[in-house]
């Protein structure tokens, strides 16, 4: 019973002392001036940062159940370019110095704030003086009283924060800001956590400052920096200082599903083709001014790891510059989109080529790779440098393990204001025939090794375009080869046997050669063969001529000869003069009929017969040794009536 009225009693007195606490509260809040809680509140707020905001709308104080002051319009700093502007800004109040008769701000709330950022050409923004003024009471040598007391967190609601920099005209901006910055009222670290919203993609944030005291004078802090995205995820943990300039340096990772969404998302124009899909980057991040330096980068990138240097300047216009190293890349993703023909691989493609992102900034990259896959072609060791500079790509290929022998040369890619230039100079050293020329021009007819030079240059909106414009020369030397498609050896013998036997089907067939020269210049995208030589032990073979590149169709004259046998100045067994006409994939190779005539014993007295010299009997001769059997003589002409004498 004792027991049970002790409680009671207990229960009665505490319910007493919130009874009078609420009584209390309420008188005070009847009692307290709006304008004396308005100059306590901007006092603590002067006092904790030094800085000193300017309160141009309604005060209301509220004191139960708890306390809170809440102001409208409230600025920081130039009048003409604020660094801050809030629809209201609400300071929570510590319940027992409010008892005490004394305004302690606990946190503040900004609801709706416009928090803008501006660099100056001296790269100074619209908040270094209330940085320096921040430095002034929170730095290493601040003399603030031992019992000066600091509200722990200041959050922002529905914000917005505008990054404008003059100099390059560049003007982002951070839509529904949800952040809460833990003021460092007890330990010395400061953090900001959040999201926001930028390009239309929410992105959750948080940054960390180890010793915000010492970042405020721009002395050394450590720095963690977390961006979460559906573009992209970046993460950095290092250390910073801002004394003599910006100075970063850490370690940096970033990962994107998709590199070409995320440089879109960012506001950067990825390169033109395919590609540039899945995205891991680590590395040693150094940032000094405006240039990043990332070294022992490890980079994945469609499948892709390599390893080396990257540089990237922000300063003026950006540049990427670096060195990677590779085992093994498939370079097939990024002329994925790149169709030289249309789909039924006989007509040139005529989309019209697309350079945009070859404008907005510089590249200077140095690759090398142990292998290296690009479409259907097979690389080996490979070092190639990409140059991009003004919009001009130049590729240089210094050395690649290619189709059996070596590649070097150089491929220029430029926009113009027809749609592009292409200007190249490749050599191709011991080189499969077959696979390089299939590979480059769709060409599959000629076998063996041989060394190929080729210059070319053309300007044009499309692929088709380029054809029709193309200028250059191209010069190839094979060995050990033949032609496929084409028995020109059984051709010729069963010519020589029967000329007039009909020239039959030996496409199908190979032309061996020991040798084959070929002289090509390029004119408007007219081809003139100026020399075609194929020497073989049985057969020898020149051409001349012109092939259509637009058209992609042949117009040669040539002569075909079967090898005497002895010496190599003796004269041919049997020659014959042809022609080869029609498409690239399919050509057709026609003989001369008039020097199939010539030689026939059967054809040359129809020959006789048409210059005069006994017509019939000669006809009738020749068709009786084509047809192999005697031709009736015509019969005699009727007999005609003599005329009657009219009665």
């Amino acid at each position: 019973m004792t027991t049970a009225t002790g409680f009671k009693r207990l229960g009665l007195t505490i319910a007493a002392v919130l009874l009078a606490g609420i009584a209390a509260l309420s008188a005070m809040s009847l009692l307290i001036s709006a304008d004396s809680v308005r100059e306590a509140v901007k006092a603590e707020i002067r006092n904790a940062t030094g800085l000193d905001p300017v309160l141009r709308g309604d005060a209301t104080v509220s004191l139960f159940p708890t306390g809170s002051v809440s102001f409208d319009n409230v600025t920081l700093g130039d009048d003409a370019d604020p660094a801050l502007g809030t629809d209201r800004l609400t300071a929570r109040l510590r319940f027992f110095p409010l008892f005490a008769g004394r305004i302690e701000i606990a946190d503040i709330a900004l609801i709706g704030p416009r928090i803008t950022v501006t660099f100056g050409q001296d790269g100074r923004t619209n908040w270094s003086a209330l940085v320096q003024t921040l430095a002034r009471v929170l730095g290493p040598k601040a003399n603030r009283p031992a019992h000066a007391s600091s509200f722990s967190e200041i959050r922002v609601t529905n914000g917005t924060i505008v990054l404008r920099d003059t100099a390059r005209g560049v003007s982002e901006t951070l839509s529904n800001v949800e952040l809460a910055l833990a003021w460092p009222s007890i330990s010395k670290s400061f953090a900001i956590t959040g999201r926001f919203v930028w390009h239309d993609e929410p992105v959750d944030a948080s940054i960390t400052l180890s010793d915000f005291a010492s970042a405020l004078v721009g002395d050394r802090s450590g720095l963690k920096l977390r961006f979460n995205g559906t573009p992209l995820k970046l993460a950095f943990e290092g250390a910073m200082s801002m004394r003599p300039t910006l100075k970063i340096d850490g370690t940096l990772a970033a990962d994107a599903a998709s590199l070409r969404d995320a440089l879109r998302w960012a506001g950067m124009k990825p390169l033109t083709g395919g590609g540039f899909g899945r995205f891991a980057l680590k590395a040693k991040t150094a940032v000094s001014g405006g240039t990043i330096g990332l070294s022992a980068v490890n980079l994945e990138l469609d499948g892709n790891t390599a390893e080396g240097v990257l540089t990237f300047a922000t300063d003026g216009r950006q540049t990427l510059q670096g060195t990677l190293a590779a085992e093994e890349l498939d370079l097939t993703p990024y002329v994925s989109t790149v169709r030289l023909l249309t789909n039924n691989e006989r007509d040139w493609n005529r989309v019209p080529i697309a350079l945009e992102g070859l404008t907005g900034f510089d590249l200077d990259l140095r690759l090398s790779a142990a292998r290296i896959t690009l479409a259907r072609a097979k690389l080996g060791r490979t070092a190639v440098a990409a140059n991009l500079r003004g919009g001009r790509l130049t590729v240089t290929i210094g050395e690649a393990q290619a189709f059996g022998g070596i590649v070097k040369g150089s491929i220029v890619l430029a926009s113009s204001d027809i749609g592009a230039e292409l200007r190249s100079q490749m050599q191709f050293t011991d080189v499969d025939l077959e696979n390089c020329l299939g590979e480059l021009f769709n060409f599959r007819r000629v076998e063996g090794r041989g060394n190929m030079a080729l210059t070319i240059e053309a300007a044009g909106g499309s692929v088709l375009a380029l054809t029709r414009t193309m200028n250059g020369q191209a010069n190839l030397i094979g060995r050990q080869g033949a032609l496929v498609g084409l028995n020109v050896e059984q051709l010729l013998r069963r010519l020589e046997r029967r000329p007039l036997s009909g020239a039959g089907d030996f496409r199908n067939g190979r032309t061996p050669f020991e040798r084959l020269t070929v002289g090509v210049k390029i004119v408007q995208g007219t081809a003139t063969v100026e020399e075609v030589r194929l020497e073989g032990s049985k057969v020898r073979l020149g051409l001349a001529g012109s092939a259509s590149i637009p058209g992609r169709e042949f117009d040669l004259r040539g002569v075909a000869a079967l090898a005497a046998s002895g010496a190599n100045d003796a004269p041919p067994a049997f020659e014959l003069p042809f022609v080869v006409q029609g498409p690239w994939d399919d050509p057709i190779m026609l003989p001369n009929t008039q020097s199939l005539m010539l030689r026939s014993p059967v054809a040359t007295p129809l020959l006789d017969a048409v210059k005069g010299r006994n017509t019939r009997d000669t006809v009738r001769s020749a068709i009786e040794r084509l047809t192999g059997g005697a031709v009736p003589a015509p019969p005699p002409p009727a007999a005609t009536a003599p005329a009657q004498p009219a009665r």
